[in-house]
């Protein structure tokens, strides 16, 4: 039966985050099982709100009937492949209830439509739904050090989510649309002359303004992942290299964004398999002490613009 939990989990991993299965190698049999039950656990609950639209009664239904699983699961009787493994992560390796429930909090603020109007209102959003799988992940991948040192490691992995989840958003700008949601802040919008409807139009990949925009944006998330960078040195050794290859590969995609010189509502950007193998050396070289995680960053991005 755990066996079969476990497969279920790497299922989903496998056919859904191409460069978090990559990284995953990195680690531990034990850490990575963890991992993987954690991002089911993330997957299933943001899938209903995407594949419910959003939207609905339905989907809140759906979203409290998760939420009361996961508090079964954490309280000793686990529901599912899912749970079953979530709890066992949980349990190991001691993930808060909290920062579960957290993630559960920020996904169900897609079940009504929600324009943000500030970067402020957008990173509290990305709090929720990233800043807490970061959180996660550190927990399993392990701190060293005492508790300055975890405070630290844990603030790091919540910024890197804000990072990750900010280039999810420039990336799929063109998908969010086609689902009448636009997660950029109307404040940036105006300031490059933009506005909400223009983006949910869909007709602007080629526009100077939006060019400059996503400019802007892309810098904002670089700095971001150069903020949290410092953190992966502080995970455990055995943990490093997944982690940093999924920061690598994640900040990659800003390079990929511009290769396709923003146009992010008619093309999708992504990494092609030379910048995959890139993230991967990068990560295992900069494990060992071979070179910083920000050079690494650079590298791949510029593989991705050409890749």
């Amino acid at each position: 039966m755990n066996q079969n939990d476990e497969a279920h989990c790497r299922r989903i991993v496998r056919n859904h985050a191409r460069t978090f299965w990559l990284a995953s190698r990195f680690l531990p049999a034990g850490k990575r099982r963890a991992a993987f039950a954690l991002y089911a656990f993330c997957r299933v609950a943001d899938d209903m709100v995407d594949v419910g639209g959003g939207t609905g009664g339905d989907v809140v239904l759906l979203l409290a009937e998760y939420r009361r699983k996961l508090g079964d699961a954490l309280n000793g009787r686990p529901e599912g492949p899912v749970f079953r493994e979530l709890a066992r992560a949980a349990g190991v390796y001691g993930v808060p209830a909290e920062v579960l429930h957290e993630l559960l909090d920020g996904v169900g603020r897609d079940c009504a439509p929600r324009l943000y109007q500030s970067w402020e209102d957008l990173s509290e959003y990305c709090e929720g739904v990233a800043s807490s799988v970061g959180e996660m992940c550190a927990h399993v991948f392990g701190i060293v050090g005492g508790a300055a040192q975890r405070a630290e490691a844990l603030a790091h992995a919540r910024t890197l989510g804000i990072a990750m989840q900010l280039t999810n958003v420039l990336r799929d700008v063109g998908e969010d649309a086609l689902n009448g949601r636009c997660y950029l802040p109307q404040a940036d919008l105006a300031r490059f002359g933009l506005s909400v409807d223009e983006v949910l139009g869909g007709r602007i990949g080629a526009d100077s303004r939006w060019r400059s925009l996503m400019t802007f944006e892309v810098a904002r998330a670089r700095e971001l992942y150069a903020r949290a960078t410092p953190g992966i040195a502080l995970l455990s050794p055995d943990a490093r290299a997944c982690a940093g290859a999924c920061a690598v590969g994640y900040a990659g995609i800003l390079g990929a964004i511009e290769a396709i010189e923003y146009d992010t509502f008619s093309a999708r950007a992504r990494l092609g398999a030379l910048a995959r193998a890139s993230v991967l050396w990068s990560a295992w070289r900069s494990s060992r002490g071979a070179a910083g995680p920000e050079r690494d960053v650079a590298r791949t991005e510029e593989v991705a613009t050409w890749a």
